[in-house]
């Protein structure tokens, strides 16, 4: 999967921290960027002479011509104040292709979704809500989005035009924490205990057919632990959690064992067809940094174990996962880890990268 070079060809302001950025794809591109509601880009630039990468989830809908973005600034973010403070119509982006599996499964007749977002955690879920409003005649949506105030509310008014158009099928909650609302259920955070009343009040679980959850830990696990609590299965939830910020290396404490400082594995990489070694430290860098210290780049974008771009299959010897919210279990028994969070455990670790 390689970077290409997309023109932006609009860029709107929907709150005063917040950028829409809009992609022009040209006719060669527009097969290879086709994506299904819920999945990212990662956009990469060039940053006070750092090439970052970041992924963005699309929040646009695959019924338009224009691929959207949304980049809300992030205090001490410097891919997201750079992109709402120095970019400009008619700016080139390397973006890499969609990818991502925050997507909803195919439809087997008509359902009923029930989304949780927060913040900037909208963007996929937005696309998700609007695709399957008007491709699936007799679905519903309902959707409850945490947010500070109206002010700070993400595509505020795209929802507010959602609702109005699919009366009798979208469900719409704004929830406020700083911002008091008439229906005292609608006030505070999107906690477990807010949760439990939904289902109890207005969203009976068992109407529901899929679950879909997007934004910040707190909120996922809290919405997560309502619906086990309540017996919902947990193979019809999706979850995407947001990471504002990866560390530039993923780095072990050397271990306090009596063994020697430094315990080299061979690493060997398959991508592309193409097979590429490097020696790495077990006790030092995660697998994908060791790589680009060795000067041989792979697949990566969020660096915290949530995106899967970096995802590979081990084919020989061992490897130690730390953080995973991207892999399901069947994905992991049959080998796949994530390359930026994983690290050597034998002498020789073979990874496949062009692995399905």
């Amino acid at each position: 999967m390689h970077f290409h070079s997309l023109t932006l060809s609009s860029l709107t302001r929907p709150t005063r921290d917040a950028v829409v950025l809009g992609f022009a794809l040209p006719e060669a591109l527009q097969e290879r960027f086709r994506f299904t509601p819920g999945q990212y880009l990662t956009l990469q630039a060039e940053v006070q002479g750092e090439t970052l990468r970041r992924p963005y989830s699309i929040c646009s809908s695959p019924a338009e011509r224009e691929l959207r973005v949304a980049i809300k600034r992030v205090t001490g973010g410097a891919f997201s104040n750079w992109a709402n403070e120095r970019l400009a119509v008619g700016d080139l982006i390397s973006v890499l292709p969609p990818q991502g599996r925050f997507t909803l499964p195919a439809p087997q007749g008509p359902r009923h979704v029930l989304a949780f977002a927060a913040g900037s955690g909208i963007p996929p879920i937005l696309s998700i809500v609007q695709h399957t409003l008007a491709t699936e005649a007799q679905s519903r949506c309902t959707l409850f989005f945490g947010n500070r105030s109206h002010s700070s509310t993400l595509f505020r008014e795209v929802l507010c035009d959602l609702k109005d158009r699919y009366l009798e099928r979208f469900q719409l909650g704004f929830v406020m924490s700083r911002e008091h609302q008439d229906l005292e259920l609608l006030n505070g955070r999107i906690d477990a205990a807010k949760c439990a009343a939904i289902f109890s009040r207005w969203v009976p679980l068992a109407r529901i057919d899929q679950v879909l959850v997007c934004g910040p830990e707190s909120m996922i696990d809290a919405v997560c632990g309502a619906l086990a609590s309540a017996g919902f299965p947990p193979a019809r939830v999706k979850t995407e959690r947001f990471l504002a910020a990866a560390p530039t290396q993923r780095r072990r404490a050397a271990p306090q064992a009596a063994e020697p400082a430094e315990v080299l594995s061979e690493i060997v990489v398959v991508q592309d067809g193409v097979r590429k070694s490097f020696q790495l430290a077990r006790d030092g860098l995660s697998i994908l940094d060791g790589a680009a210290a060795a000067g041989i780049e792979l697949p990566h974008s969020c660096k915290g174990g949530i995106c899967s771009t970096c995802r590979a299959r081990v084919l020989e010897g061992e490897v130690e996962m730390d953080l995973n919210y991207a892999l399901e279990d069947y994905e992991i028994a049959q080998g796949d880890v994530l390359c930026c969070q994983s690290f050597p455990q034998s002498d020789r670790v073979v990874l496949d990268f062009d692995q399905p």
